[in-house]
């Protein structure tokens, strides 16, 4: 076959040019940065490219932290009860008390003394010596050594410690000591890079990266308040009170525990927000103790039946279950029923991240506190006070296992035993002599109520929000429901009130 060299040479200049083409394109779309995915360039997104290459240089950012991050190593003398127990056959004989001596009986009788010792970190944030940590690394120790970078050694002393949130402010004797500046741990966003600092297994000091997995962590049951920093970062045996710290150098948060089914590093570890450390050291250091923000509301999860009775898109926000008498929330006007969907300016995601900001919130601060009632939105100022001391935490009978509407069918409210409840049936529960309604007895277990967590001893208040003050209130309002109709009980179990919804 015969090659034209004329076509031949038109050809190749015409691939040479799309060809160029092809490369031009890919330069100038990384240029503006943005690469196509793979499939229909019609249909497909533009994936945005990272303008970082690879993590940042945290050389500068260690040597700056490293030397304000202690190891603290505590001791405690442990009283364990004598050997008497084992030697008691043998007090009361004449011959072996004669031969032995009393001497020798009341060494068995005296209590053994025993040292314990942890070991765990520190995080000096004062030039003058406070240093932050964690409550479990330093309560109940008898004494405490704070060992620095520099191999110097100093006695510590508590100045206060908060269980509630695992924190503790330990101080020594020394000045111009190293310090890390403390970060905004509100702007920590999932994805940012951090390093974990700390002096685990008394060595010199270790430091580990990871990203941020989570923020706002509750419920995990470390603390009774948590708001705790997820990271992957490894945190090891006697990390505890080390430094969590950013990109930019800053302590973002106090390392504390990790979730572990082995007892070794899983890649799931919590920490302290910086933003909660400083509030409770400053509390301490000031006072001695911390003083907490009180609204005086008992609140509860909004779940998707819940939010469906309540009339939300969402399940966000905080439902109120009961307002306290005599509580903040109660003179401004909060209602049963409320759900509070931001408080001071910040959204309200969950019940947890409602009550660490009014714990967090200054003693005679106003706040608004915006709720949706009725499918309304309001926005209700609320005077903050101290939180008290205390807050941590026969008639006749019924069953409604035949309960049916006009039709026929079954109400959502069948498989029920209730009855009146009486002044001294509301003693025994430990209610108020003037709570109204009835108290559930018993239950079917393959009822719909079941289902939904009510639980024998539960007292009905209300059932769609009409308030339930006998049994005969009771079966008026199931006679109305259908065997489609769901129903919202407001109940009150153990002393605090609480809503459930109960699907057919």
């Amino acid at each position: 076959m015969t090659i034209d060299r004329r076509s031949f040479r038109a050809g190749l200049v015409a691939g040479l040019f799309l060809f160029a083409g092809v490369i031009g394109g890919v330069v100038l779309s990384s240029r503006l940065g943005w690469m196509p995915v793979a499939g229909s360039a019609e249909n497909q997104p533009r994936l945005p490219l990272s303008t970082n290459v690879g993590p940042p240089n945290f050389v500068p950012i260690v040597k700056a932290a490293t030397p304000a991050v202690v190891n603290i190593s505590t001791t405690r003398v442990v009283r364990s009860p004598g050997g008497g127990e084992q030697m008691a056959p043998f007090m009361d004989d004449p011959f072996f008390r004669q031969f032995f001596g009393d001497e020798f009986f009341r060494r068995f009788q005296a209590p053994r003394e025993r040292k314990e010792s942890s070991l765990g970190s520190g995080v000096i944030v004062t030039s003058d010596g406070y240093i932050v940590t964690n409550n479990h690394v330093i309560a109940k120790a008898d004494e405490i050594k704070v060992l620095l970078n520099d191999k110097r050694e100093f006695t510590g002393k508590v100045v206060g410690t908060d269980p509630k949130t695992d924190v503790a402010v330990v101080k020594i004797n020394a000045k111009d000591l190293p310090t890390i500046p403390w970060g905004d741990s509100d702007k920590l966003e999932v994805g940012e890079f951090i390093l974990a600092i700390g002096n685990p297994f008394a060595l010199n000091s270790t430091v580990t990266m990871g990203i941020v997995s989570a923020v706002g962590r509750a419920n995990v049951g470390i603390a009774d308040y948590e708001d705790f920093i997820q990271t992957d970062a490894a945190i090891n045996p006697g990390n505890s009170g080390g430094a969590l710290v950013n990109s930019r150098g800053e302590l973002v948060g106090i390392n504390t525990a990790i979730f572990s089914r082995s007892g070794g590093y899983m890649g799931i570890g919590f920490a302290v927000p910086a933003n909660m450390t400083r509030a409770v050291m400053d509390s301490l250091v000031k006072t001695g103790k911390v003083t907490r923000g009180w609204l005086g509301v008992s609140i509860q999860e909004v779940n998707q039946d819940l939010a469906k009775q309540f009339g939300l898109s969402e399940t966000k926000g905080a439902l109120v279950s009961e307002v306290l008498p005599d509580s903040p929330a109660a003179a401004a006007g909060v209602k049963s029923g409320d759900v509070i969907i931001s408080f001071d300016g910040k959204p309200v995601e969950s019940p947890a991240i409602l009550r660490n900001m009014v714990a967090q919130t200054a003693v005679g601060k106003t706040a608004k506190v915006e709720v949706l009632r009725e499918n309304k939105r309001q926005t209700i100022s609320v005077k903050i006070a101290e939180q008290p001391k205390d807050i941590a935490r026969a008639g006749e009978e019924e069953t409604l296992g035949s309960e049916q509407d006009e039709s026929g069918a079954k109400s959502v409210l069948g498989g029920l035993e209730v009855r009146n409840l009486t002044p001294d049936t509301a003693r025994q529960l430990g209610l108020n002599p003037g709570t109204k309604g009835v108290v559930v007895t018993g239950l079917a277990p393959d009822s719909s109520a079941a289902s939904a967590g009510v639980e024998p001893g539960d007292v009905i208040l209300e059932i769609n929000r009409q308030p339930v003050r006998s049994v005969a209130d009771l079966r008026r309002i199931s006679s109305k429901l259908s065997k489609k109709d769901g129903a919202l009980l407001l109940i009150n179990r153990r002393g605090g009130k609480l809503f459930l919804a109960i699907k057919p």
